[in-house]
């Protein structure tokens, strides 16, 4: 008797899932957003915009996103185009979208896609999480966007709709693998590309983290949150550690034309293979790091101070300069170069270093003539 009622149970889950997934879909065909990476019905998908627009969408909004697939894209119409810039270009181009890691893995993958895949994406999860910077989620939304394939892409938005249509009151990260499994549940065998477009588009526009819009949700009535007055606290999430504090001290230098020294930071590592003022080490607490500037000068504080934090700490920059005017570069180990004022505005720089050179000149010299 109890296999029976089991199978009873499964039959009437699948059941549930088909129509939850055929509700969504029927929504979807009525209210998806006009994205341009997003391929119009009846258009075939490219899969290098599919994986582009990924890559950048990571910790990043879709408003700012557009402009920037629009310069890649033109300047860049294929993977083998991608393939064949020059990383310089790429972080060029780049510049504003912030974790600059995923533009090197950017073009790192176009390379790879080029050199072992004759220029085609893979199209099943498994070979494009061979690719570098393709991660689960990247490579479930490919495969199901690109290729169609039954693939579950939980993204933020996705959490938190999977989060209130199940009641799921574990905390986040510790959630994750119930939310992927109620997601792949739903995904049906047709469509699922649509599915898991549609998924996104819910939690972005009507499933808001702050007072969602349930009276026009689809899912409205299969809503176990809502029924239960807590869809606002869900998907709920661990305490967040405080981040630590790094100090540090930026050594400022010109030449006599009035060109600014910096240096390229190790391709390994945070803001690898990104451009950045000179600087001591960056040491956790108060303390600036190393107290030796990179070269012998007559260092003095400027008395201005720039702050950033990244994902996982707080970092504090006290602000030094030199009287002293060069004309050539100092002996120093490490990639080491001169820029104009005026290319500061078209160097690929992480955040923290244009704060600090907005904090020296000005936030004209980022105003591209």
């Amino acid at each position: 008797m109890s296999v029976m009622l089991q199978e009873v149970n499964d039959d009437n889950m699948a059941s549930e899932n088909e129509q939850l997934s055929a509700q969504l879909l029927d929504w979807y065909d009525g209210h998806a957003r006009t994205l341009p990476w997003r391929a119009k019905p009846g258009e075939a998908v490219d899969p290098y915009r599919v994986w582009m627009s990924e890559i950048m969408l990571q910790q990043t909004t879709v408003a700012t996103v557009g402009r920037y697939f629009a310069a890649f894209t033109t300047r860049w119409p294929t993977v083998a185009d991608l393939a064949q810039a020059e990383l310089d270009d790429v972080l060029r181009e780049w510049a504003g979208l912030g974790y600059y890691a995923r533009a090197r893995n950017l073009h790192a993958c176009a390379k790879a896609v080029a050199a072992n895949h004759g220029g085609r994406f893979p199209d099943t999860e498994e070979h494009l999480l061979s690719l570098p910077g393709v991660g689960p989620y990247t490579a479930a939304a490919i495969a199901a966007i690109a290729f169609d394939r039954r693939a579950a892409a939980v993204d933020g938005n996705v959490e938190r709709v999977m989060s209130r249509l199940r009641a799921i009151k574990t905390p986040l990260p510790g959630a994750k693998p119930e939310i992927r499994e109620h997601t792949l549940d739903l995904v049906p065998a047709g469509r699922p590309g649509d599915f898991a477009q549609a998924l996104m588009d819910l939690g972005a526009t009507i499933c808001t983290p702050k007072r969602p819009n349930c009276l026009i949700c689809p899912w409205m009535s299969a809503c176990r949150a809502r029924d239960l007055g807590i869809a606002e606290a869900l998907p709920m999430k661990a305490p967040k550690k405080q981040r630590p504090v790094r100090s540090a001290r930026i050594f400022w230098a010109e030449r006599s034309d009035g060109a600014v020294l910096m240096r390229r930071r190790e391709e390994k590592g945070l803001l690898g293979g990104m451009l950045e003022f000179p600087s001591s080490g960056w040491a956790t607490g108060k303390d600036t790091g190393e107290k030796a500037p990179p070269y012998a000068s007559g260092w003095a504080s400027t008395k201005l101070v720039v702050e950033h934090t990244f994902t996982h700490f707080h970092l504090v920059l006290d602000l030094h300069h030199t009287d002293e005017l060069f004309d050539d570069l100092p002996a120093l180990d490490g990639d080491w170069r001169w820029v104009a004022r005026h290319e500061l505005a078209v160097e690929a720089l992480p955040t923290a270093m244009k704060k600090v050179a907005i904090a020296m000149l000005g936030s004209d010299v980022f105003r591209r003539v």
